[in-house]
């Protein structure tokens, strides 16, 4: 019999392989289903260029990458198929994980920036659980923070795409939303679910708020799991002052300074 640290060694190894399979198979099956585009509805120019170009009318959904095919993108619709909505799809981690309490933990970007965090199991319990059993399997680590913005009023960092461009997932979508602000106002340091245009395509990206942000609520808003207890200074300086590669037409685009997280702890509070 295998000493019990090897035992758990082995299986933290199966539970990494499956992870890791399933960011590398999940791709191409999201590319023919469907593209959730990052396209921010303020403003008629950009509503009628997000209409022009097919894509869902959620700010904060997985980017697909800039150079994805016609034909992946003329798959994708402004208004959400039957089956996008009629609930959570894939094996969704179980909403009791985050046990109706708060949870504490870092989470530490390029090695540098280590930012406190904290996710609310009572007011946001199925995304506070996701996020626990994904930071437990260490499913963020290693993947990108793919997207910033920096304008005024919208400001914010976005990561945890599982093939690190805004696509991908871990086989799983989930609803419904919760916690949402009810004025559109998401505060800085305000950690919330990033999603497409269905209320159950909420999945394993999120974005942190680095300075008080207005967002449209049109299509339901945005679940709030928790907020960032400290280092957001250290996140402003070293990486979103520094700007962005390439903005698309919403104003939002690569962070200049590439950005990795290096690394994620969670536990229950006392």
């Amino acid at each position: 019999m295998a000493p019990k640290n090897q035992a758990r060694d082995n299986r933290e190894a199966r539970e990494r392989l499956r992870l890791y399979q399933a960011r590398q198979g999940l791709h191409e099956r999201q590319r023919r289903r469907r593209r959730r585009d990052d396209v921010v509805g303020v403003g008629v120019l950009v509503l009628v260029a997000a209409l022009a170009t097919g894509s869902q009318l959620a700010f904060a959904g997985a980017q697909a990458p800039r150079d994805t095919d016609a034909s992946a993108s003329a798959t994708s619709t402004p208004t959400p198929s039957a089956s996008a909505t009629a609930g959570n799809t894939g094996e969704v981690p179980s909403k009791d994980i985050a046990d109706g309490k708060r949870w504490t933990g870092t989470l530490t970007l390029n090695e540098d920036v280590r930012l406190g965090i904290e996710l609310d199991g009572a007011a946001a319990p199925q995304a506070a659980s996701v996020e626990i059993d994904l930071i437990r399997k260490q499913f963020y680590r290693d993947t990108t923070c793919h997207r910033l913005a920096d304008g005024k009023g919208f400001r914010f960092l976005q990561c945890g795409s599982a093939n690190g461009d805004g696509t991908g997932d871990a086989g799983f979508e989930y609803g419904p939303l919760e916690n949402v602000p009810s004025d559109g106002e998401y505060p800085a340091g305000t950690l919330a679910i990033a999603r497409g245009a269905s209320p159950y395509s909420q999945s394993t990206q999120f974005f942190i708020v680095y300075g008080d942000t207005t967002l449209d609520g049109s299509t339901g808003g945005y679940t709030v799991v928790g907020k960032v207890t400290s280092g957001l200074d250290d996140l402003e300086s070293r990486i979103t002052s520094k700007g962005i590669r390439s903005a698309g037409s919403d104003g939002t685009g690569e962070p200049e300074v590439a950005t990795t997280i290096t690394g994620a702890t969670i536990r229950k509070a006392d």
